[in-house]
């Protein structure tokens, strides 16, 4: 098999993505896993992952690396923040805000395997409930089913270093099913000018649809 390392903790082997796996021997939802000189790896799947798919799909400059401190917004059952814990490493840190119980069930499963996944069951929009447990991040990575995406990460943004990235993936269709998705998309990130600078900005077909992807840094 033939691997290399894209970004930092990411990786290509045989053309699929990969990251190194943090609890040896765990699966997170059914995941091929690879050795590979003494290394485990775990395959990332794109069908089931917005930022696996993003990155196949051309995104620039992914710079979460070992030892960052990343604000996981959605982390739903753990599937994508899993891979950003083995992407951190046991040196970095994901807080993972859940709102639903049942997700959150089988978040804190993944937790007990990965010790740099903190699980918060919360509402996001609801910041002063966890902000100090929270306190600096490096990187958001938002992925919320609401009407009120932006002001939601918006809410978020103070835990956010100056300079500091956020992935935020817009859902066009959990906030209007009636508006044009591109409407939806130009109509939310308008909602952030002035905290944040758009860096790149990404459609996520053939492996998501009706979804945007966007990489955000908060101006300084």
């Amino acid at each position: 098999m033939a691997i290399r390392e894209l970004f930092d903790g990411v990786y290509s082997i045989d053309g699929r993505l990969a990251t190194r796996n943090m609890a040896r021997g765990a699966r997170v939802y059914g995941e091929d896993l690879v050795e590979l000189d003494g290394v485990e790896y775990r395959m990332w799947n794109p069908y089931r992952s917005k930022l696996s798919a993003a990155i196949l799909l051309g995104l620039k400059g992914f710079s979460m690396r070992d030892g960052s401190t990343v604000l996981y917004l959605g982390a739903a059952t753990g599937t994508t923040a899993s891979h950003v814990s083995d992407v951190v490493g046991p040196n970095g840190r994901v807080y993972c805000v859940e709102l639903s119980a049942r997700n959150m069930r089988e978040l804190i499963r993944v937790c007990e395997s990965r010790k740099n996944m903190l699980p918060i069951l919360g509402d996001a929009r609801r910041v002063d409930a966890y902000a100090d447990a929270v306190g600096a991040c490096d990187f958001i990575y938002q992925d919320v089913a609401a009407r009120d995406q932006a002001s939601i990460l918006m809410a978020n943004a103070g835990m956010l270093k100056r300079g500091g990235t956020a992935y935020f993936i817009i859902k066009s269709q959990s906030i209007s099913i009636a508006k044009r998705p591109s409407d939806v998309f130009d109509d939310e990130l308008a909602r952030l000018s002035g905290t944040f600078e758009v860096v790149q900005r990404m459609g996520l077909e053939p492996f998501d649809s009706m979804h945007l992807f966007t990489v955000l840094r908060k101006a300084v």
